[in-house]
């Protein structure tokens, strides 16, 4: 009989890159990943409100982040600010692209085309280029990991969404196909599907409404937290999670189970 698998349920020393961590989802998977010990580079638009993520982090104890100014959708910009932050750690170990816009717009929107363009070039697109771009150091890594975070959009569609829908549906089948590409070399590549969460997405929503919704469409009868994705985010990073990739995960308090 094979003896007893140790294998590591921690982050500490790894290094991870959070797109869209300013704010929301990203933020509290940041002030996560730094609490287990990692070392993070939180990007996102705005490098005065990456720095402020990064303060809070560090004003909450001895962990080490690093704020850097980061569009997902300047394809010029992904391969220089992803040097700058291996160079800044010493390496890369996990991928977390997070960075995401609302896209909700009719089709008969005047604006429908530049919507439609920016959803897929922030959350699709942006998507490949960073792992692209990173792919030099996390062959380096003995752990690496790629998380990509999509939405039960990517799973079901809502009327009126269609450049957000189909942007985030990309999402899943490009990790299926990067799991595939990747697996050879140990590199796991893995999809996370948020349902409602209490960001700043949503936050202009009446109350009343998101309770409303919430009892008529999840099993939890509640909108998520963001700290409950980053968890999830944080378990798809561990070193133990070393034979999950591929895998396409809702993170929605029950909604998909629900029929009615």
């Amino acid at each position: 009989m094979e003896p007893y698998q140790n294998l590591s349920r921690s982050v500490a020393g790894r290094v991870v890159i959070i797109t869209g961590a300013a704010s929301g989802m990203g933020r509290a998977t940041a002030h996560l990943f730094a609490r287990e010990g990692a070392h993070v580079a939180v990007t996102d638009l705005d490098l005065a409100a990456c720095q402020h993520v990064v303060t809070e982090i560090t004003n909450a104890g001895p962990f080490r982040a690093q704020a850097f100014a980061l569009n997902v959708s300047d394809g010029n910009a992904i391969p220089r600010v992803v040097a700058d932050i291996a160079a800044a750690f010493g390496g890369i170990d996990i991928l977390i692209n997070n960075a995401g816009v609302s896209s909700f717009c009719p089709l008969e929107d005047e604006d429908y085309e530049e919507i439609w363009a920016r959803a897929l070039a922030v959350m699709l697109t942006g998507q490949q280029r960073m792992v692209r771009a990173a792919l030099p150091w996390l062959r380096q890594s003995d752990a690496a990991r790629i998380i990509n975070i999509a939405s039960t959009e990517g799973l079901g569609a809502t009327p009126g969404n269609t450049p957000y829908v189909a942007a985030k549906t990309g999402v899943t089948g490009l990790t299926r196909s990067l799991a595939a590409d990747l697996g050879k070399e140990g590199i796991t590549v893995n999809c996370i599907c948020p349902g409602p969460i209490l960001t700043a997405m949503t936050e202009k929503v009446p109350e009343a409404d998101k309770a409303i919704f919430a009892k008529r469409r999840t099993a939890l009868r509640r909108y998520g937290l963001p700290e409950e994705v980053a968890h999830m985010t944080l378990n798809l990073a561990l070193p133990a999670s070393s034979f999950v990739t591929g895998a396409v995960i809702p993170v929605d308090g029950g909604l998909m189970a629900r029929n009615a």
